[in-house]
């Protein structure tokens, strides 16, 4: 991954404004409140949210794509990290290492179709678990492109220019969020929209999912 050293970097140097003022705290507060026993974090980058959990003495394990990201995780510990990608997880999910109590994913649902993915992870969960999605604000991350789901591009010019390669992300309406998660297996169990204290306008929406029955 082109990016990963620029990333652990801006991550570790808190140069994100609105994971320092807001989406940070948001995501483990939530994964928190479930009281989990163990956790999956899907799509850990460089392991920040389990190095937070370890500290309120929540067991994780985290999976990335990105063997580098994964290599800088464990440099610093906070649990088990795993280098496995999107598609090896649905071909075949017990790759995850489940059953988790609850599975976070933080800013890491970037693919067009999160059925398949999303199925992989509800046959992760134990009885009674949840997931736990933290993603940019439809509202205010639509931008020039209008409010329609297509794909968009970061190019991490906030975050400090020092990343090589811009990174496709899909963008999804509310309304596509809750139907990829029924689709999925899913429902909507709370919903959130973390602000940012000095503009008073939404930095994310996180979303707790619980199974549906069956």
């Amino acid at each position: 991954m082109a990016n990963a050293d620029a990333w652990t970097r801006a991550v570790r140097e808190g140069r994100i404004e609105s994971r320092r003022v807001a989406t940070d705290t948001a995501i483990v507060e939530a994964v928190a409140a479930l009281k989990p026993g163990r956790v999956l974090d899907l799509g850990c980058g460089e392991g920040w949210l389990m190095r937070a959990l370890a500290e309120r003495g929540i067991s994780s394990i985290g999976l990335d794509v990105s063997l580098e990201l994964v290599m800088a995780a464990e440099e610093t510990g906070g649990g088990r990290y795993r280098c496995c990608s999107y598609e090896e997880l649905v071909d075949d999910p017990t790759r995850a290492g489940g059953p988790y109590d609850a599975i976070a994913c933080n800013f890491s649902l970037l693919g067009a179709d999160l059925v398949p993915l999303l199925r992989a992870l509800r046959a992760n969960l134990s009885p009674g678990g949840a997931i736990v999605i933290q993603t940019v604000h439809p509202w205010t991350a639509a931008g020039d492109e209008g409010y329609a789901d297509g794909w968009r591009t970061e190019t991490f010019d906030a975050f400090g220019g020092e990343f090589a390669e811009p990174m496709p992300w899909y963008f999804r309406t509310l309304q596509s969020w809750v139907d990829a998660l029924r689709a999925g297996g899913f429902r909507l169990s709370d919903l959130r929209e973390p602000v940012h204290p000095g503009t008073g306008k939404p930095v994310s929406l996180l979303m707790v999912a619980e199974p549906t029955p069956g």
